[in-house]
């Protein structure tokens, strides 16, 4: 009994070797091709998702240079008009300035013009009177008023004085029109008042008599 089973034991092993060393075989060959269609299918989408990943970071990045440049830009040109305005700024100021140095003592001046024409007047009082001693006082007045002149005059202050030149609207102003035939039409015949020139500025225009024909 022993002997035959020791017989039987090499045809069993010899079976389990068959069966393990045969191959496996696909049973449905239609299913290995769909498989390895999907498989490619797959590996191109993948690719291809890899290929969209890669350029969406860098439209996103050249989006955002392209902001930051016209950012840049647009600071760029507000320093430049902020610049703009100050330069225009100092120079405003710069002239305001100028203006006040050049006309501070406006003021004063037009202060003192009255008392010019009251020098003025009595000069001429004095020298049409006879009494002695009016005349004691007329070379103190005319001292007095040669001095004042004088200081004005070193302020930058002008008389407005064009007797016998033609009528200017900028300097002086027409109180008296009068026909003479022997001058040309628009001269000043007379100077009624003197009007005075603080530099370049008429502080008080002169009045005066014009021809008219």
């Amino acid at each position: 009994m022993r002997k035959k089973q020791k017989e039987e034991a090499p045809i069993v092993e010899q079976e389990n070797k068959e069966i393990v060393e045969e191959p496996i075989l696909n049973e449905n060959p239609d299913e290995s091709i769909d498989l390895e269609s999907k498989i490619q299918e797959q590996e191109v989408k993948l690719e291809a998702g890899v290929g969209k990943e890669e350029e969406q970071p860098k439209n996103e990045l050249q989006e955002r240079v392209d902001q930051l440049e016209k950012e840049n830009k647009d600071l760029i040109e507000k320093i430049k008009y902020s610049q703009a305005e100050l330069i225009s700024y100092r120079m405003r100021k710069d002239e305001e300035t100028a203006s006040l140095l050049k006309y501070a003592n406006q003021d004063l001046i037009t202060e003192m013009i009255p008392l010019i024409d009251n020098f003025e007047n009595a000069i001429k009082l004095a020298s049409k009177s006879d009494n002695p001693e009016i005349s004691k006082y007329l070379t103190g007045f005319q001292m007095m008023y040669q001095n004042l002149l004088g200081v004005l005059n070193k302020y930058g202050v002008e008389v407005i004085d064009r007797k016998g030149q033609v009528f200017d609207s900028k300097l002086e102003q027409a109180l008296v029109a009068e026909n003479n035939e022997e001058l040309d039409d628009d001269v000043v015949i007379e100077v009624l008042q003197k009007g005075y020139k603080l530099k370049d500025r008429v502080i008080r225009p002169a009045s005066v008599k014009v021809n008219q024909k």
